[in-house]
Parts: C-alpha cells; sequence; structure tokens
C-alpha cells in the first residue's frame, strides 16, 4: 500500500456527505501555523467560503514571521473540521493541478457504478514543498466522483480533506482569485537566494527513504526520513546545511572502512564475517588445547 492511501477514505456521491475517517483529534492536527495564532503572531488577510454540497469550505490567506501561506479548511456536515495549510508557491501549484482536474473531469462521461477502477483513481498528481508532501486523486466510487488531497509531513498524522467533482471549478475560481491579489511569491525567500536541490527517494530492500532540501528562517536543512512501507510509519531526522560535509565525511569515512573490510574478508563481507572467522579461530585455539 503507497503511502498516498494509508488512509481509508468513504467519498460521496451527489447530494452526500463527503464523510471521511478523521485523520486525528482537532489537537494532533494543530500545525505551526495554528500554534501562532494561539500566540497572535498570525494575521489574517483574506478569507473565502464555498458551500459545496453539504460540506463548507474556508480559504483563508495569512500571514506569520515565515510569510504568507493558505489555510484551507473543509467543515462537514457533521465531524471535526479538517485543515491543509500551503506555502503560496504550493498553492499556486494546487490552482494548477486543480485547472487539470476539472478538464479532465468535464470530459469524463457518466459515472458507471459497474466500471469503477479497481483502486477507484482516475488520475493522480503530486506536490512537494519543502517537508511537505500533498497529494492529489480523483477517484470514483459507486457514490460519485471526489477529489482528495492530502497532506503528510514528518510531524504529526496525515490530514486530508475532500472536494465534490462537481465543485473543482468553483474551488479553483475562489482559490485564483486569492493568489491573483497576494501572489505566488514565497517573501520568507530571498531572491537572492539561489534555488533548492530537488527532492529524492528510493528503496532499499523494503524500506523507503526520502531526501528533502527546505528552508526557513534558521536557514537550509536537509530531512531524511524513512517510511516503513505496511504501517506508513515515518521517523525523519533533520540535518542543518552547515554539518553537511561533516556528515558527508564520516559516511565517507565508513564507505571506505566496509570496502577494506571486504577486501581482508570477501566470504564475510564485513563485521560479520570478521565475528564468524573470530570464532572459529577461538574454537580452532580451544581444539588444540
Amino acid at each position: 500500500m503507497s503511502d498516498r492511501d494509508s488512509a481509508e477514505e468513504q467519498p460521496q456521491g451527489q447530494g452526500a456527505d463527503l464523510a471521511m475517517e478523521d485523520s486525528g483529534s482537532e489537537q494532533e492536527m494543530r500545525s505551526q501555523e495554528d500554534e501562532g495564532e494561539i500566540r497572535g503572531d498570525v494575521q489574517e488577510l483574506a478569507t473565502k467560503t464555498l458551500h459545496i454540497q453539504s460540506k463548507k469550505y474556508y480559504l483563508d490567506v495569512k500571514q506569520n514571521r515565515r510569510g504568507r501561506f493558505l489555510k484551507i479548511a473543509e467543515v462537514p456536515g457533521r465531524g471535526p473540521k479538517k485543515r491543509l495549510t500551503l506555502r503560496m508557491p504550493a498553492a499556486a501549484e494546487l490552482r494548477d493541478y486543480l485547472t487539470d482536474f476539472s478538464e479532465h473531469y468535464a470530459q469524463l462521461g457518466p459515472a458507471n457504478p459497474d466500471n469503477i477502477p479497481e483502486d477507484g483513481r482516475i488520475k493522480s498528481e503530486q506536490i512537494i514543498s519543502d517537508n511537505r508532501r500533498y497529494y492529489l486523486d480523483l477517484k470514483e466510487n459507486n457514490r460519485g466522483r471526489f477529489l482528495k488531497v492530502s497532506q503528510t509531513g514528518d510531524r504529526g498524522p496525515r490530514i486530508q480533506i475532500a472536494v465534490p467533482a462537481q465543485g473543482l471549478v468553483e474551488f479553483k475560481n475562489a482559490l485564483t482569485e486569492l493568489l491573483e491579489e497576494f501572489g505566488t511569491d514565497d517573501p520568507s525567500v530571498e531572491e537572492s537566494q539561489a534555488p533548492l536541490p530537488k527532492s529524492q527517494q528510493f528503496w532499499v530492500e523494503n524500506k523507503h527513504f526520502f531526501f528533502d532540501i527546505g528552508s526557513n528562517y534558521r536557514g537550509v536543512y536537509m530531512r531524511i526520513s524513512e517510511v516503513q512501507p505496511r504501517s506508513q510509519y515515518r521517523t525523519s531526522i533533520t540535518i542543518p546545511e552547515k554539518s553537511w560535509s561533516r556528515f558527508r565525511d564520516t559516511f565517507t569515512d565508513y564507505c571506505s572502512k566496509m570496502d577494506e573490510l571486504k577486501k581482508t574478508h570477501p566470504n564475510g563481507g564485513g563485521a560479520e564475517g570478521h565475528s564468524r572467522e573470530q570464532e572459529e579461530e577461538g574454537s580452532g585455539s580451544r581444539d588444540a588445547d
């Protein structure tokens, strides 16, 4: 099961409630921006309210000492509020993908309950912003079609909202108006700063590793995350840029030492083989005695 599917959604159809499992308590879902609002150092710049079927959505542009950001809140007919936060460049990417999704949805024929995709997924995209990933999935089930947007990071639980497919154009238009008014640039990042390297990921046996480069008011950093494929449990470490060279030198040193061990102990392949040879030598000494 992929990282994007670790939570089970309960989508909706015409006139139905977009009920989805709560990804955690309200307190758990609070982001750093929410904590800033409690302290009073977050300024609300603009807000838009949307009513789509039985649900209400709030799109808020806010600003704190790190810069401007967009908060999207979904208020279902029943159940807790769900909230996503995006930096302005990521919000611009979301706007562009909403255009693609709405156009793709318009070209689809009538829903056929007897011909639903096996995993329900019709079209998918992904946004990476610092240490956060946003998964966008246009999906279908026997109730209808909807867009699921999931936010993951190294802290806190997965957060996700769902928007009925019939409301994608209205949602996109509201977001576009906010971006036209407040821009898509991130004021917290200086114009002179060089672009950051893109994120990378790879598998080692059954483990999935992510390498994400980000920046904040403290500087540039690297976040290395390990994701267990079954439980989707994520553990991460954050390495400031000023210490990257020390980590590199340490890794290089260990790689060189392991290469030497493999040359001198070709059968053992490293420390395990070395320990095995020591045991055999000890055993031989005892037999000689």
